[in-house]
């Protein structure tokens, strides 16, 4: 597990060079990443050319996470934690979706990235603190990260060595370790068109400044690489069932953020994929039975979403007689319009009534915990998901439609109606991550019959 005390220390450049350092000597990598990031696994496999699942504690049941954190074909996997190594939700049975929750069940060491900027003895205090602060986990070791001279690195890792951790490299300061960035995070994996000299150029600064043996040694290589391992029994289900046996999913830059694991679950289930860009104005492609648009920045290509007749058309067939499910970005595809960030008007498909503005941007950001309402591609009425919710949207109307699920958060709000459903036609504005068992306590007036 490669942590940190805060978001913001370099985690994911480090993470990226260090995969693809290891991969020069020869070792089979696999990337995981913490939490519900969407973005960065996309990185991962781009750098290991292997699936990177996230791991969710909070969201997925620990048989699921135990298998999607094991090393398959690998030699080793590089799980890149998320904030700070301990932030979460506050829960004792390791249920809060922190890096350190992760570690624990996995089994993994954890390593951590420490932004020295600003500090020099003080890193000590801090790192130590985080050594101590779970008894479930072992941090084996330090990177000292953006250190500013050999001065600054002498105070920093003796304190360090007096605290008892190993210093496992010092990396300095450098214009070499970046990615470009925008609204929800780094721009995406597949747009980064110089993505792979990027890679390169943190992989040299890696060589150069980290001790890859050491670094070998805390993952226990060669043995035990996959602590966490599938549980006893192996098959831990299906986290999402799927919407259909032969499933229409939009893939291009504007629906991209899909989840590696759901993908692969539907495909474990038996489901057949059929991908299609609606940015090429292509429809849905014939002999589906069901249709997933996944979320992205259909706010930067709103305009060539409205000018698609062939996709909005094909998609507004195709409602006619299946199932369409959207999420976020395609939720808003789904609804009647959607408003740019320059405050341009694009009609989008009109299958929902949901209006929606990114001229009058707002965070909406956390977990979300769902019983739906009504039977829908995301099974039938009662199912409970859990996910997660990131966009900067603006609802301008409802449009009227039902809703489709009540949700909460994960620290216990009042249920409130999520999403909208209209015939065939649904979408909510969180990423479903894993089903769950049970379902939430709801009004009596809205629990599904």
């Amino acid at each position: 597990m490669i942590a940190a005390t805060r978001s913001g220390s370099g985690k994911t450049v480090l993470t990226l060079g260090l995969m693809r350092a290891l991969a020069r000597r020869g070792l089979r990598v696999a990337g995981r990443k913490n939490g519900p990031d969407y973005i960065d696994p996309a990185f991962h496999a781009a750098v290991t050319g292997r699936p990177s699942y996230n791991l969710d504690s909070w969201s997925m049941p620990p048989d699921l996470l135990r298998r999607l954190a094991a090393a398959d074909d690998a030699d080793l996997v590089v799980c890149e934690g998320s904030m700070g190594l301990f932030d979460g939700v506050p829960a004792d049975d390791g249920s809060g979706g922190s890096s350190a929750d992760v570690a624990a069940l996995a089994g993994w060491p954890v390593v951590m990235v420490h932004d020295c900027s600003g500090q020099s003895q003080s890193a000590a205090a801090l790192l130590a603190g985080c050594a101590a602060y779970d008894p479930r986990i072992r941090v084996a070791g330090v990177i000292l990260n953006r250190i500013a001279s050999e001065r600054h690195r002498r105070l920093v890792a003796d304190a360090v060595a007096r605290v008892g951790l190993p210093v496992l490299g010092s990396v300095p300061r450098t214009e070499r370790l970046a990615l470009p960035e925008r609204h929800l995070g780094l721009v995406q994996a597949g747009e980064t068109g110089d993505l792979e000299p990027r890679v390169e150029a943190a992989a040299d600064v890696v060589a150069e400044h980290v001790d890859l043996d050491a670094l070998m040694a805390v993952a226990g290589l060669p043995a035990d690489v996959a602590a966490g391992g599938p549980p006893a029994g192996g098959d831990a289900g299906v986290p999402l069932r799927p919407p259909g046996q032969r499933i229409a999913v939009a893939r291009d830059a504007a629906f991209s953020f899909l989840y590696p694991h759901v993908l692969d679950g539907w495909r474990a289930a038996g489901a057949e994929l059929a991908f299609f860009s609606p940015l090429a104005d292509e429809a849905p492609p014939a002999g589906c039975d069901a249709c997933w648009l996944p979320g992205g920045y259909p706010e930067l290509q709103a305009g060539r979403i409205a000018a698609a007749a062939r996709f909005l058309a094909g998609l507004r067939a195709f409602a006619g007689a299946h199932p369409v499910h959207g999420e976020c970005g395609g939720y808003m595809v789904l609804g009647q319009g959607l408003v740019d960030g320059e405050g341009a008007r694009h009609a989008m498909a009109g299958l929902l009534g949901v209006e929606t503005s990114f001229a009058r941007r707002k965070l909406n950001l956390g977990y979300r915990d769902a019983t739906t309402l009504v039977s829908s591609g995301l099974g039938p009425a009662g199912t409970r998901l859990r996910g997660h919710e990131f966009h900067y949207a603006t609802v301008l109307d409802r449009g009227g439609d039902d809703p489709l699920a009540m949700a909460t958060d994960a620290y216990g709000a009042v249920p409130a109606p999520a999403g909208s459903r209209r015939a065939n036609v649904t979408g909510t504005f969180f990423h479903a991550l894993a089903e769950r068992h049970g379902s939430l306590k709801l009004p009596s007036c809205l629990r599904p019959c």
